[in-house]
């Protein structure tokens, strides 16, 4: 049995993983003033610019779920399983479209919510590519991801709140005051629920919280498998975490940009730190 993966566009992957494991990525989209971009079309730092130039915050779309039935075609052609593993459903319609997708072909597609986005999705899709190629069945592919999302946590610090309110996030995130625009923030996502984990005022906030992650980490005991960072232009913060976090961890920590899609939520500065545990 041929057991092919997709995901969407905001499992933030290397390229040259994304291409050894053939992962079918769909692309979600966004609007910048009445304009339409797939995302990919831009670079992060080309998006940044063209965000701040415009009037309104650009509008994200879910790819349709037609586009998802013409992929899942494609892919069952010949036989094959498709396992589609996706963003949280609190955070888009993405993994819904898919599931809608899914229904209106012939072919064996499993549609996955992976309860999270960025690398915490990628590690799930990169799970699934690897079990498929050592020729395991969908079944335990996807006890495998089950297994993963529970024993995974998601933060993300974002240096202003302004993005969130125009977005309309604000209100999906947990204790959090969406009139205090200017605090630095770290949210913690577990399970698809979004929720506050420390804010405070200055620069200080985010090194505070790491020392306390770090304190956090010798005492607990537990293994982890892997970590990863991800960020919105804050690569000295981001390289700040890897050297404080590294000693936890065998494999190297991978520091990537994250995708359009979730840097219109987050703004500059903004960060993902992302641990699977054994």
């Amino acid at each position: 049995m041929t057991i092919k993966i997709v995901t969407d566009s905001t499992a933030t992957l290397p390229k040259e993983l994304i291409e050894k494991y053939a992962i079918t990525v769909v692309p979600l989209s966004f609007s910048i003033e009445g304009v339409i971009f797939t995302d990919g079309d831009l670079t992060l730092s080309e998006y940044m610019d063209k965000m701040d130039a415009a009037e309104n915050l650009p509008k994200t779309s879910q790819p349709p779920v037609g586009v998802f039935s013409e992929v899942y075609h494609a892919l069952t052609a010949d036989g094959s399983t498709v396992i589609s593993v996706h963003m949280s459903s609190t955070l888009s319609g993405t993994v819904e479209a898919a599931r809608q997708g899914a229904m209106l072909v012939p072919g064996n597609v499993h549609v996955v919510d992976s309860g999270y986005t960025d690398q915490a999705l990628g590690f799930q899709v990169l799970e699934a590519a690897e079990l498929a190629e050592a020729g395991k069945t969908p079944e335990e592919i996807l006890s495998a991801l089950a297994k993963m999302r529970e024993n995974t946590d998601l933060f993300c610090g974002v240096s202003s709140l302004r993005n969130l309110v125009k977005g309309g996030r604000v209100g999906r995130v947990s204790g959090l005051i969406g009139s205090i625009l200017d605090v630095r923030v770290v949210l913690y996502m577990k399970d698809g629920a979004l929720s506050q984990f420390k804010k405070g005022r200055g620069a200080k906030t985010f090194k505070k919280w790491l020392d306390e992650m770090a304190d956090t980490l010798t005492n607990s005991g537990r293994k982890i498998k892997e970590i990863g960072i991800t960020h919105v232009e804050a690569l000295d913060f981001a390289e700040t975490m890897r050297a404080t976090l590294q000693k936890f961890v065998d494999l190297p920590i991978q520091i990537l940009e994250t995708t359009p899609i979730i840097a219109t939520h987050t703004g500059r500065g903004a960060f993902a730190l992302m641990f699977v545990y054994e």
